[in-house]
């Protein structure tokens, strides 16, 4: 945090995180003022997702062919705009305010492989993983802070001007970060280029190249898909019937991103021998938070599982930023990391669409032993894979 290039790219990165997830809390906010329906938030809200999953590919294309400086400025102040429209439209078009939240979500798409890899510009090597754990810790603080935050200034500020707020946060994410060091986007951009699509498959390829890589990201995948889709739905039901409050709810999420937040501070400073094994370790503990659920448990049995679980996700998020940061190629870095939130997000929505219709058929004991199972079965199958134990394609590499 002393060095003031890294310390400018944090800062953008926090508001960019802080603008993410105030955006549909405000959304709600609007809701219970009336100002928009039910069935617009979840049209907006999915306006959203789908403009980021457009966009993530694409962003990382650019980030690639472009300064990534450049990819993150134009992306940053795309979301930007979409504030004061999302403004304009509220309680007037919901037209506008789903054009606006696909903007935005574009917007967020596109900038999140270029951070990756101007992470990768600004810092050197031997300290990358301190600042992904950095990175990582203002994502989780941003998490943490962002409803709680845009509660209390709801309480002096009405919805219209917290929609602007947003918009000054991403303007933050714009101007504030510095240029990394000139690298290979750099020379990319004076060579011929090939096609998109080319360059898409070129970063496909490169991904293919690695086993861990996509040993890591099938088992994310199926983690993010099942255990925390399941766990999503589940966890309210479970909390209002089981235990007739919705205080355990509350509890077991802010436990979740407080374990995260312990996981980043501790990656910080352990450098695992084998650190792909440690990563896929702590990956499989998601399965505790799923698992908590089956049986009627006490709550600080819930609670404490969704810590562990929180722990855990980071303590494989930041060696994994950090080895595709080391081993991937730079000049197709971004295209690579596009790949992770595409593959990893994208498919989120899948597992949370499928997860209500399974535990109305099977019941949500036996849905939820199925995650868990899955949780812990996958990553551990990923971590046989030739490479996982160092995330390298030879152990030197990661030492």
């Amino acid at each position: 945090m002393r060095d003031a290039a890294f310390l400018r790219l944090w800062v953008g990165t926090t508001a960019s995180g802080l603008a993410t997830w105030a955006l549909p809390f405000v959304l709600g906010l609007a809701v219970l003022h009336r100002d928009l329906g039910p069935a617009g938030l979840g049209l907006v809200l999915a306006a959203r997702t789908a403009g980021f999953l457009a966009a993530v590919a694409v962003g990382g294309v650019l980030a690639d062919r472009h300064s990534r400086r450049a990819v993150v400025l134009w992306s940053a102040l795309a979301a930007a705009t979409a504030a004061p429209l999302l403004a304009a439209g509220l309680g007037r078009s919901v037209l506008l305010m789903t054009c606006a939240a696909a903007l935005a979500g574009a917007g967020q798409g596109a900038c999140r492989p270029a951070f990756q890899a101007l992470t990768a510009e600004t810092v050197a090597p031997e300290r990358r993983q301190q600042a992904n754990a950095a990175m990582t810790l203002a994502v989780r603080s941003s998490t943490l802070a962002g409803p709680a935050l845009t509660a209390l200034l709801a309480a002096f500020l009405d919805v219209w001007t917290l929609l602007l707020g947003i918009g000054l946060l991403w303007l933050i994410a714009a101007f504030v970060p510095g240029r990394g060091e000139p690298g290979t986007a750099d020379t990319a951009e004076r060579a011929p280029r090939a096609s998109f699509r080319a360059e898409f498959v070129d970063g496909i390829r490169e991904a293919r190249r690695h086993p861990w890589f996509l040993a890591g990201l099938g088992s994310l995948t199926a983690v993010i898909a099942l255990g925390y889709s399941a766990t999503s739905v589940a966890l309210p039901l479970i909390s209002r019937d089981r235990y007739g409050t919705e205080w355990v709810l509350a509890a077991a999420m802010t436990a979740y991103t407080l374990g995260a937040l312990g996981g980043a501070l501790v990656m910080a400073r352990w450098r695992p021998r084998a650190q792909g094994w440690a990563a896929f370790a702590g990956l499989a503990a998601y399965g505790f938070a799923p698992l908590s659920l089956v049986l009627p448990v006490h709550p600080a049995v819930v609670i404490a599982a969704y810590a562990v679980a929180g722990i855990g996700i980071e303590l494989f998020n930041v060696p994994w930023f950090t080895a595709t940061q080391r081993e991937v190629a730079p000049d197709k870095l971004a295209r690579v990391s596009s790949l992770d939130f595409l593959v990893s997000y994208g498919l989120a929505p899948v597992g949370l669409a499928l997860i209500a219709p399974a535990i109305t058929v099977f019941g949500v004991t036996p849905v939820l032993a199925v995650c868990a199972a899955v949780c812990f079965l996958v990553p551990a199958g990923a971590a046989l894979v030739p490479t996982a134990r160092h995330f390298a394609r030879t152990p030197a590499a990661a030492d």
